[in-house]
């Protein structure tokens, strides 16, 4: 076997630290970095707090990695905007790129708001690591608006701010949930509401970039 691959060991042991993490997200979401202990996320994974300690040494290690995930699903789910090409229909990408972030709220509700909890704090633990991931695919970003606004696409538009507008509106149907479900009378938030949304985001964007008389 050569010596690169990899063995059962290292197989099981990724495993299992992924497991960790998906049991941590939600841990972290309900309580927050400050009070969500180890000793409570061990237990909610099955484990003893030593064996997570194995692990995971540190709270704050754990922690990394669990916004390590976030930010991984996160960005994947945005790429199909950077990844436009010449032949890319403007209105189809942004409706491509307001389902994708609506989904991560959908499926991934924890996440969203163990990232939302970590940027209202300023970042204060994962703030390079954000400055150095999503720095790099905004500017990808808003260099697929400036080529459409060069060739006439779409209206001239702050792509930055719009992109913002964008995020708020998606990741509020994760973060605000709970508030969401209170005013609508209902424990939560259903398909139909996710539809609802999008195809109400999606008009609001459209809006923004449509070329006068189009």
């Amino acid at each position: 076997m050569a010596s690169d691959t990899p063995t059962r060991r290292v197989l099981n042991r990724s495993r299992l630290e992924a497991d960790i993490a998906a049991v941590a997200v939600r841990v972290f979401a309900e309580c927050g970095y400050e009070g969500a202990s180890v000793a409570t996320i061990a237990e909610a994974a099955g484990l003893s707090k030593q064996n997570l300690m194995y692990y995971f040494p540190t709270k704050q290690e754990l922690y990394q990695r669990v916004l390590d995930d976030v930010l991984d699903d996160w960005l994947a789910r945005m790429s199909s905007l950077a990844e436009a090409d010449e032949d890319s229909v403007p209105g189809d990408v942004l409706r491509a790129y307001v389902q994708a972030k609506l989904r991560f709220s959908r499926e991934q509700p924890y996440a969203s708001r163990v990232y939302a909890m970590e940027v209202i704090g300023g970042a204060q633990l994962y703030g390079e690591q954000i400055r150095a991931r999503v720095v790099p695919v905004l500017k990808r970003d808003i260099d697929v608006f400036e080529r459409w606004i060069a060739a006439g696409r779409i209206a001239p538009v702050d792509a930055t701010h719009l992109l913002f507008a964008i995020w708020a509106m998606t990741q509020s149907y994760a973060d605000f949930s709970a508030q969401m479900g209170l005013v609508l009378g209902r424990r939560q938030l259903t398909r139909r509401d996710f539809d609802a949304a999008e195809e109400t985001i999606v008009r609001m964007v459209l809006a923004a970039v449509r070329m006068p008389g189009s």
